[in-house]
């Protein structure tokens, strides 16, 4: 940005004469010593006619430094000379006059001029240079008074240690004298309120009082103090807001950089570990982008490698952990030498939490043994909350970013198996990173336990048949009671043609219900019969009545007879929604006890189906005995289920009964998930039997009969091999000891369904009296 004092010339110089008046008025009257040393000064003054008015050469002040000294000793003491970082600066320009060691040391170059810059204010200090010179205008000659406190912060180099310093400067203007050349430019009360209305725009200040015109003469004193720690510390806020500044090697360069500075270490290391569930993710400046993380600046190390570590020691302490000498610590983890044969001796480590979630670490580290001590502690405990909504906030967004592209690529994802898709979706969005071309990969799950299960509304299409049946009948009936009435009075053959469709409509569907029957009646009763009305109302308050009836009875939304249909949807849907709920409290149950893919379709009635396999874990380990307990909670969960259906029996308009089918298979397959349809299905040609077996099972047949092999009241268990009906017979006696299930065991082969023989399976009755159903599934997976 370009500097806004070039555009105004201000007349700046030198001059001891605010100086000499501040010790005539203010010094003098106190002391009649220091009037004595004053007129001593002054005589000397008069006589040096360098040192008098606006001094254009400074270097008279080097020259003159016996008599300059003592007059300066009023403004900066003596006693603090040497410690003070202080000095008196040229009005406006600000070249060093008169300054102290340290702030010479500190400030002024070689060749005079001040060393290092201002901070980045984006014009806010110009400006307020330029202000503080129309002020002094505005107050010395024309008694308008403002004041502003802009502050005002110059970035150096440490001499020792390379690093930036930052100092607030701070002015004190009373040495400041405002004169005038030529004319001096009158104000009108009007130009007075302009100037008043616009005292920050050093554009219309310099209309009304332009430089040209003045003169500053004097010097203005400034006290620098060192803001650093507090400068440094803003910045990091600054730069913690923005994502990429953790999570870019960029960004984190930058960080490392500010830490060295609040620290004074120019050596230091720094770096964050994010914990993602059995992964650390190691961020800093120096990782390779093509590692596989969305983070283009870190690394992923498995948990299990910093067991002991002394980072988890810091966790396990909930506060910062001091190590004065990584190479000293006993028996070190892999990691704690590899971060120590990069260079690291000393060590802070401050966990980062949010909401008392551990969510990583914060780690710096100098190559010096002993170089971080309890103050260095005290300052990284004070910037540890600044990392950690940092951290929290990063971790959000990548969590949302996954969870978009998983939304986008999957829909909705079972919790058991996000821990796979969330890896896929973190993969692809690191190739993404790289500008690589990337789609979501594979996933597939290998060597996975199917179970299978469903409890089939029966008699579902028989019964909604009946109720179409009977909606159309009803409404039939009631067009022909309209024609009927209507042919009594006026005996109209077209009337008449109308009844006679009408009564043939009804005794074909007496007879049964074709497909089309629900669609063409409709359009017969709504396009033909219907808009006679109009015309049949004009005929006697007995028509009347009867089309009044008939349009009653009408549904208004659907236009026509609803009323058995709408019973048997409610009874359906009822029903549904009672075995709905009880199975997902069961799985609810059930998942608490082993996690596991499950997912549930409902039409009339539901079917659920479970996969387990050490392939869907992220720890990918399975025990057997999980398998077999789930295949029990199958039998007491269709038990209960048809216990529920016949607590909601009598609530029901439409009597429904449900029956009830588990599928074993203990043969593992492998799942693939489709991404085109968003859903798994078996992967390869020999699973798809169990495909094939699910889609059909329920139309099965026993051989050599007609009889269903599902029947109301009945669990039906079908299998292919002897093993399996081994445990299938094990877990029926104990369900028949526990009173869930009746003592009329049926073992039955089933007809061949397309594409698969050989089928068998066991039918029982359910006990629909029993009581502890409930208590024997909270038994037996809790």
């Amino acid at each position: 940005m370009k500097n806004k004092t070039e555009h105004y010339s201000f007349n700046a110089a030198f001059s001891l004469d605010p100086l000499l008046n501040f010790w005539k008025q203010n010094v003098t009257p106190m002391c009649s010593n220091m009037a004595a040393m004053f007129a001593t000064f002054k005589e000397q003054i008069d006589v040096t006619p360098e040192l008098q008015g606006a001094i254009k050469d400074l270097t008279v002040v080097e020259r003159y430094q016996d008599l300059i000294a003592p007059l300066m000793s009023v403004v900066f003491p003596v006693a603090t000379w040497e410690t003070e970082l202080s000095g008196a600066l040229t009005p406006f320009d600000s070249r060093p006059v008169y300054v102290s060691p340290g702030f010479r040391s500190l400030f002024v170059n070689e060749d005079g001029a001040l060393k290092g810059h201002l901070k980045e204010d984006h014009g806010v200090i110009d400006g307020g240079r330029l202000l503080r010179a129309f002020f002094q205008i505005a107050e010395k000659i024309y008694d308008i008074r403002q004041y502003i406190d802009t502050p005002v912060i110059r970035v150096i180099p440490d001499p020792k240690t390379g690093l930036d310093r930052y100092f607030r400067m701070i002015p004190d203007l009373r040495f400041v004298d405002v004169h005038t050349t030529g004319e001096v430019p009158l104000l009108k009360p009007e130009d007075r309120a302009v100037i008043i209305e616009n005292m920050t725009d050093p554009e219309v200040l310099r209309k009304y009082l332009p430089p040209e015109k003045f003169e500053l003469r004097g010097f203005t004193v400034v006290r620098a103090v060192d803001v650093t720690e507090s400068e440094v510390i803003s910045a990091l806020e600054r730069d913690l807001i923005d994502q990429e500044s953790i999570f870019s090697n960029d960004g984190f360069r930058r960080l490392k950089t500010r830490l060295q500075t609040l620290f004074g270490k120019p050596d230091l290391m720094a770096d964050m570990g994010a914990l993602q569930g059995e992964q650390v993710l190691i961020i800093n400046d120096v990782s390779q982008t093509e590692v596989n993380c969305i983070y283009t600046n870190s690394n992923h190390i498995p948990l299990s490698e910093i067991q002991g570590s002394v980072w988890l020691q810091a966790v396990e302490k909930g506060s910062t952990l001091r190590i004065p000498d990584l190479r000293a610590v006993r028996n070190p983890t892999v990691t704690e030498q590899h971060v120590a044969a990069s260079g690291a001796r000393s060590m802070l480590i401050s966990p980062l939490f949010y909401q008392d979630s551990i969510l990583g670490t914060l780690t710096i580290m100098s190559p010096e043994p002993n170089d971080l001590g309890p103050i260095e502690e005290m300052l990284l405990k004070q910037i540890t909350p600044l990392f950690s909504v940092a951290m929290k906030r990063g971790l959000d967004e990548m969590d949302n970013q996954v969870q978009s592209i998983i939304k986008e690529k999957c829909t909705a994802v079972h919790p058991s198996v996000d821990w796979r898709f969330r890896q896929a979706a973190l993969s692809h969005m690191d190739r993404l990173r790289l500008g690589q071309t990337s789609e979501l990969e594979p996933i597939v799950f290998k060597n996975v336990v199917p179970l299978f299960a469903q409890s089939d509304i029966r008699g579902s299409s028989i019964a909604r048949n009946r109720s179409i049946q009977a909606d159309l009948i009803e409404q039939l009936t009631l067009a022909n009671k309209v024609m009927n009435l209507a042919i009594k009075i006026k005996p109209w053959p077209l009337l008449k043609e109308y009844r006679y469709r009408i009564e043939n409509r009804i005794e074909e569907i007496k007879k049964g219900l074709s497909s089309g029957d629900e669609t063409s009646v409709s359009d017969f009763l709504i396009h033909e019969v219907e808009p006679t009305y109009t015309e049949l109302t004009g005929l006697g308050p007995q028509v009347n009545r009867a089309i009044t009836d008939y349009k009653n009875t009408i549904d208004p939304v659907l236009g026509v007879v609803y009323r058995k249909r709408r019973e048997f949807e409610e009874s359906v849907s009822r029903l549904n929604e009672r075995l709905s709920a009880y199975l997902d409290r069961e799985e609810t149950t059930a998942q608490s006890v082993y996690p596991h893919y499950f997912e549930k379709h409902q039409t009339d009635g539901l079917d659920y189906l479970i996969y387990v396999g050490a392939s869907l874990r992220k720890d990918g380990v399975l025990n057997s005995f999980h398998v077999k307990n789930l295949r029990l909670w199958q039998f007491m969960v269709a038990c209960g289920m048809a216990r529920e259906t016949e607590k909601i029996k009598p609530e029901l308009k439409v009597s429904l009964d449900t029956c009830h089918l588990i599928l074993v298979n203990q043969i593992p397959l492998s799942i693939r998930f489709r991404y085109d349809e968003k859903r798994f299905d078996v992967d390869g040609a020999y699973d798809v039997r169990q495909e094939i077996i699910k889609s059909r099972i329920d139309k099965a047949s026993v051989r050599n009969t007609n009889e269903r092999l599902t029947q109301p009241g009945h669990l039906a268990v079908v299998y292919s091999r002897p093993e399996e009906e081994k445990e299938i017979k094990r877990h029926i006696d104990f369900m028949q000891a526990q009173k869930c299930l009746l003592n009329n065991i049926e073992y039955l082969e089933l007809e061949d369904l397309p594409g698969v023989s050989g089928l068998k399976a066991i039918r029982v009755g359910i006990d629909l009296e029993a009581q502890n159903i409930v208590q024997l599934n909270q038994q037996m997976v809790g």
